[in-house]
């Protein structure tokens, strides 16, 4: 099933009219991408944003970019997520649960990178929080809604090739002893990808046949995830290094979109995949289905790490066999 090696572009995505798509941090980088590629295909997205007013200029950009009349188009919603705060996932989350009779794919996608040490309104570390946390609370309190829908639903979660330098550590989780903002950064992008695996098992286990979860990631994308951190700190030095290492580097925005899209499309994955750029060390190139690092399979880790997320994010998950009536 790896494609390797394979043209996939966004041109092969199934037109998906009718169909209702979330993207967290759609405002800009992947999320943008994503977000207009879901739209050429007829998708409604609900644009999931902290900030309305950058969410609005987002969709006004996409409403005016190059075949924005294209009679294919499909339609944009702006709505305020912040995933650093439970009080306004749970609020995203109500919101879509009385407008929206239906959600085919979930995104979860936005997140921060490398960033000083800060908590969320929940006294979470920012990275943890947000990565990890708030989307695993966001996936819970819609996981009703995508297991309600007709048809085939798709979580994808995005994560990082970083990941694979990560460990989970349950003593520490909010990095409250020790900080390193890579090994904070690298923990909630694994704990992202064994999200993912325990979600597919979870499902599997309840026999929710229609509804799978995918991991990704994007490779080496130039975006503005990368500006954060050396904006944050104050470092002009960094912030250069940043900006020339995207611009040598780097694969576009675009580009780096891709293997979300595949993984929130594509009919050959069956759930519990890890789709990648199949190129130059996984960095760049078209989507592949991958092997993600020995840790992610740790199947002890993943459960324990679900337990504490319930804990912590006061969500609990509802994935038991339902009987028919």
């Amino acid at each position: 099933m790896v494609r390797t090696g394979s043209d996939w572009t966004a041109a092969e995505m199934p037109e998906m009219d009718g169909q209702t798509v979330i993207v967290t941090g759609a405002n800009s980088g992947l999320g943008f991408e994503a977000t207009e590629a879901f739209a050429r295909r007829g998708a409604h997205v609900v644009m999931a944003c902290r900030s309305e007013e950058r969410g609005t200029d987002a969709k006004r950009a996409i409403r005016g970019g190059a075949g924005a009349t294209e009679s294919h188009r499909g339609s944009l919603e702006v709505a305020t997520l912040d995933l650093a705060d439970l009080d306004s996932v749970r609020a995203f989350a109500d919101e879509f649960r009385e407008t929206h009779d239906d959600l085919h794919v979930l995104c979860n996608n936005a997140g921060v990178m490398a960033i000083p040490r800060r908590e969320t309104e929940d006294g979470f570390e920012m990275q943890f929080g947000v990565n990890h946390l708030g989307h695993f609370a966001l996936t819970g309190l819609l996981v009703d809604r995508l297991r309600e829908t007709s048809g085939e639903t798709r979580v994808v979660t995005q994560s990082s090739g970083v990941h694979e330098r990560g460990e989970v550590d349950f003593e520490d989780l909010q990095s409250q002893r020790s900080y390193d903002r890579w090994d904070a950064y690298a923990q909630s992008k694994l704990a992202n990808v064994l999200f993912a695996y325990e979600l597919q098992r979870r499902l599997d286990a309840a026999d929710a046949t229609d509804v799978t979860s995918v991991a990704c990631h994007p490779g080496f994308a130039a975006t503005n995830l990368q500006r954060r951190g050396p904006e944050m700190r104050g470092s002009r030095l960094r912030l250069w290094l940043m900006e020339a290492m995207n611009a040598v580097l780097a694969q576009s925005a675009e580009a780096g979109a891709l293997p979300m899209l595949y993984a929130a499309t594509a009919s050959d994955l069956s759930g519990g995949e890890y789709v990648g750029p199949g190129g130059l060390l996984n960095m760049r190139g078209p989507p592949a289905v991958q092997r993600s690092s020995d840790a992610s399979y740790d199947r002890d880790a993943a459960e324990r790490l679900w337990s504490v997320s319930e804990e912590l994010t006061g969500v609990t998950v509802d994935l038991e066999p339902r009987v028919a009536p």
